[in-house]
């Protein structure tokens, strides 16, 4: 929006007020929001609106620009959505909009949402589904970074739909195209700009404000949940005078996260998470984060070996595929999600992010692959060859999404726990990641692990990420930011160690061989579900066939005794009851024990019809 430097902005420091909390409800704002809105209100379970959203949604159907500096969980989304959706209802109820030459002009794009990920965007487009469910007919709404085609692309544009979400890459890419207009543009959306220039879309922004794209009156919205010098850049070049909010954490809030940090080895990190997540010692959902492609596929394998179900999440995915393991896991079809957080720069720069290359999605990994497919006529062993390829060639020659991010602005839903099995590299990307947790009043845990200095590199048989060199010093500028309300936690040494050699045993069969094959299998899948590869294997089935049928070189080795913990390791804190991993109370060919008959023999001891029991057989 063009600056008027005569107005002053408006900042305005706010605290959650417990008495007004507690008895308004969206039905106040009757007179600002149409039945359509608080209907579908309503359907969501949006009772009470939060903090954020009672003092923004005034402000913004004044038409004033805002600048809102909220925590995580807040509610900010819906605080623009809403009054973004007004004010569309309100422009398709004046019908004294026309062109110059006389042709209804109502039909128009009249607000864009830029975001800083694919993820975030599709996030974004499900909370407007969401709230225009009773005027869905009235309002189109448009991801332009979901990855379709560009000839679909193409024909959903050219209807002109209402509302434009997409990450700045992809909006400039379109506009420079003029593929997209947005003369008649009313609204900007800026959300999580904290982050959207550190992730390499700096010159994309700046482009888009800069290259006559955009008319010169309209109202923005910027959307942060800390205050860092790229909002500041953003707020000179985006804001006039705007009402700046700075929602404070009421200590209530602040005490719903509950930090905890312990200072341990690489192999010691597997041995903790095997023990938090097998004796149930963290109940409910978690999120676990870790530092880069291959530890998501080796933590994946090593939990595999003790029959703990989860699912990865990573850059290497296509989007379409990671929005469905987020929804899998909101629907608790999973318990434990293994999330690779990929966007951190280096240890020194907090603000560091991704580059500013183009980003190659799912379409150039498939257009790759059907160019090398080998055809009939190619022998088993060509095909073998190229196929086993593939994954080297997606390390090093294919660049993963850089506008993948799972640690900002996802809204993971019931999360519990949020486990740093790798540090972050930055104090502001750890607020994001716990962020993941304690959302909308509900409590919630983090557990960092931190490698001290002197065991970096000393476990490379575990693996490990370059980024843990520097853990203990992130960890001095992480506890500064928290303000003291990080706790180290000390795990019982004798404990903990009646479990190592499970682990190790488990480690041992979790090989690179294993986590190579773990991430072939990701591509083979994807492209066995690929609707652009449907044409080629049509065309050549022999291809799909030896797809289907290929197997892992070097499967991993799963035992099956690994499943169940033995009475003799469970902790005295601890009853086998509850822990859904402990030794079925029956033995059954899982625990051990002395000879056969007495106490030790189960009911096989006490005569009866049933055979003489096998002391080998039942070794308990």
């Amino acid at each position: 929006m063009m600056k008027d430097s005569e107005e002053e902005e408006e900042t305005t420091d706010l605290r959650e007020e417990p008495r007004e909390a507690e008895f308004e409800t969206f039905a106040s704002f009757a007179n600002l929001l149409s039945p359509l809105i608080l209907r579908a209100l309503a359907d969501l379970a949006f009772s009470r609106p939060t903090l954020v959203q009672r003092k923004a949604i005034p402000l913004a159907l004044e038409n004033r620009d805002v600048l809102a500096r909220a925590r995580t969980g807040s509610g900010k989304t819906a605080a623009y959505c809403i009054p973004l959706v007004q004010k569309l209802l309100n422009a398709k109820a004046d019908r004294a909009l026309l062109d110059d030459d006389g042709s209804d002009s109502r039909q128009c794009t009249r607000a864009l949402i830029l975001v800083p990920t694919r993820e975030l965007a599709e996030q974004v487009l499900a909370h407007l589904r969401g709230l225009v469910k009773y005027c869905e007919s009235d309002i189109a709404l448009v991801n332009v970074a979901d990855g379709v085609t560009a000839q679909l692309q193409r024909v959903l544009l050219s209807d002109r739909p209402d509302v434009i979400i997409g990450t700045p890459s992809k909006v400039l890419a379109l506009l420079q195209a003029k593929v997209l207009s947005l003369s008649y543009l009313d609204s900007l959306v800026v959300d999580e700009a904290d982050l959207i220039l550190s992730y390499g879309h700096d010159d994309d922004i700046r482009s888009i404000f800069s290259g006559n794209f955009l008319p010169k009156v309209y109202q923005s919205f910027l959307m942060s949940a800390t205050m860092t010098d790229d909002v500041e850049s953003l707020k000179g070049l985006v804001l006039r005078s705007p009402v700046t909010l700075r929602l404070e954490e009421d200590e209530a809030d602040a005490t719903n996260l509950v930090q905890y940090f312990v200072r341990t080895t690489e192999a010691d990190k597997f041995l903790l998470t095997y023990i938090i997540l097998k004796l149930k010692l963290i109940q409910g959902k978690c999120i676990i984060f870790v530092n880069d492609v291959d530890r998501c596929y080796r933590v994946k394998l090593f939990l595999e070996q003790f029959s703990i179900k989860s699912c990865v999440l990573n850059s290497e995915l296509p989007l379409n595929s990671r929005y469905h393991v987020v929804q899998e896991f909101n629907k608790g079809v999973y318990d434990y999600i293994i999330a690779t957080d990929e966007s951190e720069g280096g240890p020194h720069d907090e603000d560091s992010g991704g580059s500013t290359d183009d980003r190659l999605h799912k379409e150039e990994v498939e257009e790759e692959w059907a160019d090398i497919a080998p055809g009939p006529s190619r022998d088993k062993r060509k095909r073998a060859s190229m196929l086993k390829a593939v994954p080297h060639k997606k390390r090093r020659g294919l660049k993963p999404d850089n506008e993948y991010g799972v640690a900002r602005g996802i809204d993971f839903l019931d999360v519990a726990c949020v486990l740093n099995f790798d540090l972050p590299t930055s104090a502001r990307a750890y607020t994001h990641r716990v962020g993941r947790t304690a959302r909308a009043g509900r409590g919630g845990t983090a557990l960092s692990f931190v490698l001290p200095s002197s065991e970096f590199g000393k476990h490379k048989a575990v693996g490990g990420v370059p980024s843990t060199r520097h853990d203990e010093e992130v960890w001095e500028r992480i506890a500064h930011a928290q303000q003291g309300r990080v706790r180290e936690y000390v795990f019982d040494k004798k404990q903990v160690d009646a479990f190592r050699y499970r682990m190790e045993d488990a480690l041992r069969a979790v090989t690179r061989y294993a986590i190579r094959e773990a991430r072939l299998k990701e591509i083979k899948q994807e492209f066995l579900t690929s609707d652009k590869l449907k044409a080629h294997f049509e065309d050549h089935p022999n291809d799909l066939e030896y797809l289907k049928h290929d197997k892992p070189l070097h499967p991993t080795r799963v035992q099956p005794h690994m499943k169940y913990v033995p009475k003799y390791l469970m902790p005295n804190v601890a009853t086998t009851a509850a822990v859904a991993g402990a030794e079925p109370p029956d033995g059954r060919g899982r625990g051990r024990g002395r000879g056969r008959g007495g106490k030790f023999s189960g009911d096989n001891g006490r005569g009866g019809k049933k055979k003489k029991n096998d002391p080998l057989r039942k070794f308990r």
